[in-house]
């Protein structure tokens, strides 16, 4: 077994937290390990004057993490999935997909309980096409502004009142323990959260059988399975932040429900759809899924 073992980060306060999670899960397992956690800036923490959508998307928080598995720097890194791209470089695997933290947005103001009680031009913080489009769906009369930073700088900018509200995703605030400033959560019936959203992914290199192995038991079957059909139907969407898409899934009795959007990023237009299938072939039913929403228009619209 690989000693000490070299986990590579993000810096963000999140980040951190994430990976020194896996460590703590890691140790555990292997009580006699040294695990050391190495933290690195990415481009997408660095570029913060423009939204993901214009600068390359969400592989920019993960470029630097996975040049320091090939360089042999770090040997895993810690990823919130919903900023995995769909598609993985050539070489490097997912070892695992950990249990799920609460996936569904909230909404967090210091003025206000709810996105129903925001008046007519109220700004509302989000870098996400996703989440904008939702919105403004369903609450056209609100001003949408673009958010970016790390959890804290975007709490601050609230807290400074440059917004009326802001939109995060609740699985970041649960784990930093700052619960208290969610006022409230957008249910995925009504918001359908990004995919992957809530769980965590432990990459490496996909020659590396024996990290395989060790980091195996850290796999949570359903979260893993959910997730999977999750990103099928991002990946045949060519889903990116550059596409207001989402898609979440949920089990249920050894089924998989499914439900899935895309959209107009003015919320103009927005075509969904869910589905059930099995548990056993999550791929299969992420498949189905976009084959519906490709059915009804949605190639056609992300196209336009």
């Amino acid at each position: 077994m690989v000693d000490p073992l070299i986990i590579a980060s993000r810096e963000s306060p999140l980040a951190m937290w994430q990976a020194e999670h896996i460590k703590s899960r890691i140790q555990t397992l292997y009580p006699k390990l040294t695990l050391k956690i190495d933290g690195f800036k990415t481009q997408g923490d660095i570029i913060l004057d423009q939204s993901l959508a214009t600068i390359g998307g969400k592989g920019l928080f993960i470029k630097e993490l996975e040049h320091a598995l090939m360089e042999k720097n770090a040997h895993i890194a810690v990823h919130s999935m919903k900023d995995l791209p769909m598609d993985m470089p050539k070489g490097f695997c997912l070892a695992a997909i950990t249990e799920r933290e609460d996936p569904r947005d909230a909404f967090i103001s210091n003025l206000f309980t709810s996105l129903d009680d925001l008046p007519d031009g109220a700004v509302v913080g989000t870098s996400s096409l996703r989440r904008q489009s939702q919105i403004k769906a369903k609450f056209p009369h609100l001003v949408i502004e673009p958010l970016r930073g790390n959890l804290q700088t975007r709490l601050r900018k609230l807290d400074e009142n440059q917004y009326a509200a802001i939109i995060l995703a609740a699985a970041g605030l649960i784990r930093l323990n700052l619960s208290n400033r969610i006022k409230g959560y957008l249910e995925p019936k009504d918001f359908i959260p990004a995919v992957g959203q809530g769980a965590l992914g432990i990459e490496i290199l996909e020659t590396d059988q024996e990290l395989l192995d060790i980091l195996r038991p850290l796999n949570d079957d359903k979260t893993a399975g959910c997730v999977r059909a999750e990103r099928a139907v991002s990946r045949a969407l060519a889903g990116s932040c550059t596409v207001p898409l989402g898609a979440y899934a949920h089990i249920v009795t050894n089924h998989i429900h499914l439900s899935g959007f895309v959209a107009k990023p003015d919320g103009s237009q927005i075509i969904s759809a869910s589905i059930t299938g099995s548990e056993d072939n999550p791929e299969k039913v992420g498949a189905e899924l976009s084959d519906i929403l490709i059915a009804n228009g949605a190639l056609k619209l992300l196209n336009s």
